[in-house]
């Protein structure tokens, strides 16, 4: 974790994101995501820190694409990044009321499955940094199905209180990630709902196929949900065209490996898992985080590129 920032530095930090956000939400939505768009371009233009990661990673997961367009989609995915930071400002007006303006469910019958599955228990559900993910979990906690999330806390405690406020006044609940798994069993056993995202680069993970690389990739929804005999869900939100509607996507519950060496299940169901996230990354990959070191972590005797 970056090391974190307190004191003076703490609050000139939070100063400059609280003003941001001030001015964001004083805008009506649709003014605000405009001027989103902007600044997301913008970033686009002068981010020359994190473009030659970017243009990497999609080197890596298409090969087959000319730079132009590496570059139309990373150029797409900061005006993305500007949409959802002007959504996020505006966030603690969505009710459950008015949440229907915003997201839809599309596969609901797998969400239905899934809870049949689970005989009366939880389950989880698994992500990734994909699309407006704050969105996700808000608007299905919305929807009456509140989440448990590992929550990671951010290098600057002020914004990272202002981002707890925001992910559990809907009824979320937030694990801290010390001890974590042991939390996030005693939720399942009492018909919770656990989201993990497992599209970040770790240490200490395994690796599987993601792409046309190795990723080094958390191990931990498919240990649980071997351990608890739960169901796990891919879902994820997808923007429609440009507009502030967006479709949370449930797809058909993960074909978790119960039988044989342990360690080899855990394996195969992390690899299918990481499938149903590159599944979704294909579809739509100005959805997807590219400045994010995916393939920093390599298997042994490999060199690093980043």
């Amino acid at each position: 974790m970056a090391r974190q920032v307190s004191g003076a530095a703490a609050r000139v930090e939070y100063a400059l994101f609280a003003a941001g956000r001030g001015a964001l939400r004083a805008l009506p939505l649709r003014q605000a995501v405009s001027l989103g768009v902007c600044l997301g371009s913008i970033t686009a233009a002068v981010d020359r820190f994190n473009r030659p990661v970017a243009m990497r990673n999609l080197e890596i997961a298409f090969p087959q694409w000319s730079a132009a367009q590496r570059q139309a989609t990373l150029t797409a995915m900061y005006r993305n990044w500007g949409r959802m930071a002007a959504e996020w400002c505006h966030l603690e007006e969505l009710t459950a009321d008015n949440i229907a303006r915003f997201a839809h469910y599309e596969g609901v019958e797998n969400w239905r499955r899934a809870l049949e599955l689970s005989g009366g228990r939880g389950g989880f559900i698994f992500t990734g940094h994909f699309g407006n993910f704050e969105l996700l979990i808000v608007a299905h906690a919305l929807f009456g199905h509140p989440v448990a999330i590992v929550h990671r806390p951010l290098r600057n405690p002020l914004i990272d209180a202002a981002v707890f406020h925001t992910r559990t006044r809907v009824g979320n609940r937030l694990i801290a990630r010390k001890g974590a798994a042991r939390e996030m069993v005693s939720v399942v056993r009492q018909a919770g709902v656990v989201a993990i995202p497992i599209d970040l680069d770790v240490r200490h993970g395994v690796f599987v196929d993601f792409f046309s690389l190795k990723a080094c990739t958390t191990p931990s929804l498919a240990r649980l949900a071997i351990a608890t005999g739960t169901p796990a869900v891919p879902a994820f939100i997808v923007r429609q065209d440009n507009s502030l509607h967006h479709r949370i996507v449930i797809c058909p519950p993960l074909d978790v490996v119960r039988e044989g060496e342990r360690t080899q299940a855990i394996h195969e169901t992390t690899q299918r898992a990481t499938r149903a996230v590159e599944d979704m990354i294909r579809r739509y990959p100005d959805h997807w985080n590219w400045i994010h070191r995916r393939w920093k972590t390599r298997p042994p005797g490999e060199p690093r590129f980043y």
